[in-house]
This record gives C-alpha cells, structure tokens and sequence, in this order.
C-alpha cells in the first residue's frame, strides 16, 4: 500500500462511516483528529455544513469542543508517557522543532498550531510531555480551535447558501477550504519549517 492509497482509504471512512454519523461523528473526528488520525476536522465540517447551512454555528461548536477534548487527552498521554510516547509516535526532528517552539513561544506555540495545518496532535501530546501548563494550554486551543472551525464553518454556509447548485455549492466550499488552507500551509511552512 502506498502513502496515498492509505489516506485515501482513510479520507473515505472518514466521509462515509463518521459522516453518516453526522454531528456525532464530527465530534469522534474532531476527538481522534487531536490524538492521532490524519484527516481533518475541516473536511466533514464542510461536508455537514453544506448540507445543513442552517446549523454552521452548532458543527463549528461541536467541531471546537470535541477538538479540544482530543487535546486534553492527548496532553495527558504525553504527561503520563513522557518523551517515551512522544518518540514512538512522531519523526524526531518535529519533537525538537516543537520543543524550541514551546521554550520560545509557549502558548503562542499552541495557538499557531490549533489554527493553522501545521500538526496540531503533535503539540496537543508535546505540551504535556514539556509540561506546558494545562490550562492556559486548554483556553488557548479553545481559541485557536474555535477561530478556525468557525471561520471554516461560516465560509462554507455562505458558499452553501448562495443560489446555486448542491454539487457546485459543495465543489465552491471545498475550493474556499483548499484556497485558506493553501495560505495557512505557506504561513505554517515560514514559522515551522524555515527556523
């Protein structure tokens, strides 16, 4: 199996299995997406919210809540396990850039990443592991967790209520979601990867 192959499996029991869960399956998601899965939130945001502009507000919600619980729990496996988890878990390198991270930034740290692709799992286990305080920890993720999915949420109802198409009300939202991701990437790539 390739790399490709493997996400694409995932990317589609993600839509199909959780999706038709709905709003319960957007929170597992958002748990899971916090600890360890690879797909993000944001696509079966977008999904739910184009079918249901109505409740734009109630998913950002749910998305927030269960991203931040993810959060916490991924904090507190890295507290309990230490650097051990941290190191079975993700590429050295990223440990250390995240470390310097924190020593430099903080909370700042974890705003960045809750808001932006950059992996926000990673930071959610490391802060635990460095011994990040929690609770300024928790407010921050909220923050930055709530900024995003919100404003993912509130694009995609626009896009979603304008007179046009499902398919192509789906196909513009997806497009907004990919245009916004494309300039966090290019901010993720000059804070993370060029220091």
């Amino acid at each position: 199996f390739s790399c490709m192959s493997i996400v694409a499996g995932l990317l589609r029991w993600t839509t199909e299995t959780l999706g038709a869960l709905g709003v319960y399956g957007l929170f597992i998601l958002a748990v899971i997406e916090s600890i360890f899965f690879p797909i993000p939130v944001d696509v079966l945001l977008i999904i739910l919210v184009a079918l249901n502009p109505a409740l734009w507000w109630w998913f950002a919600i749910i998305a927030v809540v269960g991203s931040v619980l993810g959060a916490m729990v991924g904090y507190w496996l890295g507290y309990l396990g230490e650097i051990v988890l941290l190191e079975r878990l993700f590429k050295k390198k990223h440990i250390e850039k995240v470390h310097n991270l924190f020593n430099k930034y903080e909370t700042g740290a974890i705003f960045i990443a809750g808001f932006t692709p950059i992996p926000y799992k990673v930071f959610a286990v490391a802060a635990g592991v460095f011994y990040i305080r929690f609770w300024p920890f928790v407010i921050t993720s909220f923050v930055a967790r709530g900024l995003r999915f919100f404003i993912v949420a509130g694009v995609a109802a626009w896009v979603a209520q304008l007179d046009i198409s499902f398919p192509a009300a789906l196909v513009n939202a997806v497009t907004i979601f990919l245009v916004l991701l494309g300039l966090e990437a290019w901010l993720a790539w000059k804070i993370w990867w060029k220091k």
